[in-house]
């Protein structure tokens, strides 16, 4: 049976560096959100750094895909990195980590985009991102065959900022076969694709996450279970993440509440993404909804109990044999 799994997004090398509140009032901007920045303005806060940032394969998607790939999973990625050192260290990792790297795109034009990820002493993370070449990603760039192979498509929500390619991703996934789950982002990321998700999701999506903002972004107020009801309308399958609380799920009549792993967080980062990853998982292998949502409560779990996006592979092979053992 086919069960691999392509992700579409932005692939960004995220720089991790601890730092304390005073850094992040200079910086200025809220804490905890997240800026686009030029890169002369990416340079000089690396400069001001106390301590030279871990380097780590980053974006949102791309954050789903690695962890899945540590999970066994046969998977790929889509997007666009520059003809420079990060992007060669962006491919050679994901290789590395056991993810296909041949349907990455190669520019010129543009450097690879870098995600500067500032963590507080509160575990918390204030990002900076210069996209750079991530944004090239164009629908020229993309037909069925880059889809071939793979019974799902996973799209972050951040591609809805460039609506044709959003489109144009999802068309030639669906041409090829696929499933489609998205992953909404940001609560900006639903507020700007306001006019068109609602058709989007009727129409095209399989399976659609949202954390607590953004499923009060979709709504207009806070109520994760009538976000959850709303979601459900427009698509079969619906998670909504409450962070350490647990997350609501959804899919025909069907609805789970599972918590979250009791851990001591570290750093939040790339959380979520792998929420989705274990989800994801599961439902590919037709587990029950309460196994996906407890696989995605263990990888989200395991991320925040130290620095980056992804768990390294030695403990996502713990989890994999951890999720063997859980009731279907």
């Amino acid at each position: 049976m086919n069960s691999a799994v392509i992700g579409i997004g932005s692939p960004i090398v995220d720089l991790l560096a601890r730092v304390d509140d005073k850094f992040i009032e200079a910086a200025g901007g809220g804490k905890g959100g997240m800026m686009l920045v030029e890169a002369s303005a990416m340079a000089d806060l690396c400069n001001r750094l106390p301590e030279e940032p871990e380097r780590a394969p980053g974006g949102s998607a791309a954050n789903t895909i690695r962890a899945m790939a540590g999970l066994g999973r046969d998977t790929w990625f889509l997007g666009t990195v520059g003809d420079d050192e990060t992007g060669r260290f962006y491919r050679d990792r994901l290789e590395y980590e056991g993810v296909h790297a041949d349907r990455i795109r190669v520019i010129s034009a543009r450097p690879t985009g870098r995600c500067l990820s500032l963590i507080t002493p509160d575990s918390q993370r204030t990002m900076r991102t210069c996209l750079g070449a991530a944004q090239a990603l164009c629908p020229e760039m993309i037909t069925a065959d880059d889809f071939t192979g793979c019974a799902l498509a996973h799209i972050e929500g951040y591609l809805l900022y460039d609506r044709q390619t959003a489109v144009k991703a999802i068309e030639s996934a669906r041409e090829a076969g696929c499933a489609v789950s998205l992953d909404l982002g940001s609560f900006e990321v639903v507020e700007a694709a306001r006019d068109i998700l609602p058709d989007l999701l009727r129409d095209d999506i399989d399976i659609v996450f949202a954390n607590e903002d953004e499923a009060k972004a979709f709504i207009g107020r806070d109520d994760p279970e009538a976000a959850l009801e709303a979601l459900l309308k427009l698509t079969p399958t619906a998670a909504v993440k409450l962070g350490p609380r647990g997350a609501l799920m959804g899919r025909g009549d069907e609805r789970v509440f599972v918590p979250a792993e009791s851990v001591d967080a570290v750093d939040t980062t790339g959380a979520g993404d792998c929420w989705a990853a274990g989800f994801l998982h599961g439902w590919l292998d037709g587990r029950s909804l309460r196994w996906c949502g407890q696989a995605g409560a263990l990888l989200g779990a395991e991320t925040v109990t130290r620095i980056g996006a992804v768990p390294p592979m030695d403990a996502l092979a713990d989890i994999r044999r951890r999720l063997e053992k859980l009731n279907n």
